[in-house]
């Protein structure tokens, strides 16, 4: 359905001459921080990093972002041009991965918790099934048998308002319960036919035991 349809009253921006005469410019820190090379401090990020968000887009501009995890380090740095993120078993839909096989260009943002800054790369990214480095990123015994291979074109840190606006890192301000459970989720949209408690029990403590394989 069109927006228009749905919404009204709205002001569209149209141009990027537009864009920029409602926001202004940027300043010269902000304009000139984007490096092609990672910084020691860079790496220093990424060594500590337990997670990170990887941004695609196919040919035909269909979109993704698919959220990565593992223990501090998750992506290991080859050199200062690239860095590699290893693929962990999932649900195996892989719609980054597809997109990247059409549009190679990614955008990833490293988080560090309780950190409100962040570390983006931007850069053209491979699939590689295997490669002697993949020895380096083992995790529980369990060596990926995929990796997103990031050849670095921007790298930069992004500042800390998003988390002070949202007050993301504080405990008090977190209510997971006051949204449906996970098993309730999934009960509700993908997996009608099975019963809540057994999707409680796959989605309970021992989900956990399973995240390598």
């Amino acid at each position: 359905m069109d927006t228009a349809e749905t919404v009204t009253g709205i002001t569209e921006i149209t141009s990027p001459e537009e864009l920029r005469e409602l926001l202004g410019e940027p300043t010269a820190a902000a304009r000139d921080k984007v490096r092609t090379r990672l910084h020691d401090l860079d790496k220093e990020w990424l060594a500590l990093s337990p997670f990170c968000l990887v941004a695609t887009a196919a040919a035909d501009g269909t979109c993704d972002v698919s959220p990565k995890g593992d223990p501090d380090g998750l992506a290991l740095v080859l050199d200062d041009t690239t860095v590699v993120v290893p693929e962990r078993p999932g649900n195996r839909r892989a719609d980054g991965f597809f997109n990247v096989l059409s549009n190679p260009h990614v955008g990833l943002i490293f988080f560090i918790p309780g950190r409100g800054d962040t570390l983006r790369v931007n850069g053209r990214a491979r699939i590689v099934r295997d490669a002697p480095f993949f020895d380096e990123m083992v995790v529980k015994g369990h060596r990926p048998q995929l990796a997103l291979l990031v050849e670095i074109e921007e790298v930069f840190h992004h500042c800390s308002k998003a988390f002070l606006r949202s007050s993301l890192w504080k405990p008090e301000t977190w209510r997971p319960e006051g949204v449906t459970s996970r098993a309730g989720i999934a009960k509700r949209l993908e997996r009608p036919e099975a019963s809540l408690e057994e999707l409680e029990r796959y989605y309970g403590p021992r989900y956990a035991d399973h995240l390598y394989g």
